[in-house]
């Protein structure tokens, strides 16, 4: 039947399939129009004047009008330690989509590290697309990822449908995943020339230490001061000079120093096909206000002060840093070292996979920034650099409806009731953030409403198109 809801009501079934979504306020490119956007077969198939689909509606329409709620392409998130299979103390898929889906997002993509075994074979490609399978209540891809001497397996894994590959630098915390030297660096981009692949960076590198670390392990200032910017810059500068040798598409993950962007901003104005991230956290949070012995504010590279936060979101208004990810790592509460408070020995990771697209808004909303650049930011620059951007990642005609409905205006608290990740440690908890998210379509299904999720999850894996993707007949479906 018809369900016309009054505006900014919905009076549909969480799980049902969605035929029409009417908004006063869709956000498609630059511009905020009132539009019907009308799906077919988990696609969009025509976008018409707000009210016009009416005329067209049948019995069997399903019709949502959400009236000045804002309608924007789904969040995609590239930077997200699932964990799963190995460390499902930590995450799983399940918990992790969950709170994908109330936050917004549509897909994410997950990092091959954290999880036993890692992404770096075929083989482990395969066992964990078999964990992920009828878990997930959003849409999920997967980065390989490179280590000392499996370089014969990139190319295998682009063909087995990984959107891209990710290093470290420096010692990644895991022993699973060592990370690369300047040799492993050198034979792993010789063999993604060509590919179009995409090489993502931990930029850090160790740098000889003009001191011995000697300060209170309680306090934040210690552990800042061990990971200094010198780390990141040195690491900026060897990626961006390998991304103008190579000529292969190089990304920097979690970018924490402001310091970096002068270099960011010569490689490409050289011509680097180099694109950055930064994270929720670094604009979200600074150094001076982490209370002592609070372990779960770390993440490597830390969390900086305020003027380097203030330049960080410069950098993003000029368009020097291209997205904003949560790098969503979780863990469990005894490896956050609670009772000690130990910053140094504690595991680094953030946890806030569930609010990134109300944290970005409220502090973007006093900085200038607009309704169009949250889409900007948080799908459609993200898709493209996932290989995704044909067809997910904006409000057009042949792609995905996977599509956010959220309020602007609405502001809520954080509390621990209302996290759907595993493990609920995150320094986010009593923030007063701005912008809630009311609803969630993955492929036209309303996976998500004001708290409640899809009985069944019907999320899907997600596999890079330029190569050949998996099928039942492939040796790596």
């Amino acid at each position: 039947m018809s369900l016309k809801a009054k505006p900014g009501m919905m009076n549909v079934t969480v799980g049902s399939q969605i035929n029409v979504i009417r908004s006063k306020r869709v956000i498609m490119g630059s511009k905020v129009s009132s539009a019907d956007i009308v799906i077919s077969d988990g696609k969009i198939s025509r976008i018409l004047p707000w009210g016009k689909q009416a005329q067209a509606l049948t019995t069997a329409a399903e019709l949502l009008d959400v009236g000045n709620l804002v309608v924007m392409t789904g969040v995609i998130d590239p930077h997200v330690h699932v964990n799963e299979p190995g460390r499902m103390d930590w995450e799983g898929y399940r918990t992790a989509t969950l709170a994908a889906a109330a936050g917004g997002i549509t897909t994410i993509v997950d990092m091959p590290l954290n999880s036993l075994p890692p992404t770096t074979s075929v083989s482990n490609f395969n066992t964990k697309l078999q964990a992920a399978e009828g878990q997930c209540y959003v849409d999920v891809a997967f980065w390989g990822g490179v280590i000392p001497d499996n370089q014969v397996e990139l190319v295998p894994l682009l063909q087995a449908g990984v959107v891209g590959f990710k290093c470290f630098l420096i010692n990644s915390g895991v022993p699973e995943f060592p990370h690369v030297g300047l040799k492993d660096l050198h034979t792993a981009m010789s063999e993604l020339q060509g590919t179009n692949s995409v090489l993502l960076f931990h930029a850090e590198l160790e740098i000889p230490k003009q001191e011995v670390d000697t300060g209170d392990p309680a306090q934040y200032e210690t552990f800042l001061a061990s990971r200094p910017d010198d780390m990141e810059v040195a690491a900026v500068e060897l990626v961006a000079n390998l991304c103008l040798q190579y000529k292969v598409r190089c990304h920097i993950v979690h970018l924490s120093s402001a310091k970096s962007l002068a270099i960011i901003r010569r490689a490409k104005s050289a011509g680097a096909p180099l694109t950055v991230e930064t994270t929720h956290h670094y604009l979200s949070l600074s150094s001076e206000h982490i209370p002592p012995g609070a372990t779960y504010y770390k993440c490597c590279p830390p969390v900086r002060g305020q003027s380097n936060k203030e330049a960080l979101w410069n950098g993003l208004l000029q368009g020097h840093i291209d997205m904003v990810v949560s790098d969503h790592s979780p863990c469990t509460p005894d490896l956050k070292l609670l009772k000690e408070g130990d910053f140094q020995k504690a595991w680094g990771g953030i946890s806030s996979l569930q609010f990134g697209l109300s944290l970005f808004w409220t502090s973007a909303r006093v900085r200038g920034f607009c309704l169009p650049d949250v889409p900007r930011f948080l799908s459609e620059n993200p898709a493209e650099l996932c290989g995704l951007g044909d067809r997910k990642g904006s409000i057009k005609v042949g792609y995905d409806a996977d599509l956010v409905i959220w309020d602007p205006d609405s502001e809520f608290q954080v509390q621990r009731k209302d996290i759907h990740h595993k493990n609920k440690l995150t320094p986010y908890l009593g923030f007063l953030l701005q912008g809630e998210v009311v609803a969630t379509l993955v492929r036209g299904t309303l996976v998500y409403y004001k708290g409640k999720h899809a009985a069944k999850p019907t999320g899907e894996p997600v596999f890079l198109q330029t190569m050949e993707p998996p099928g039942p007949s492939s040796p790596y479906y």
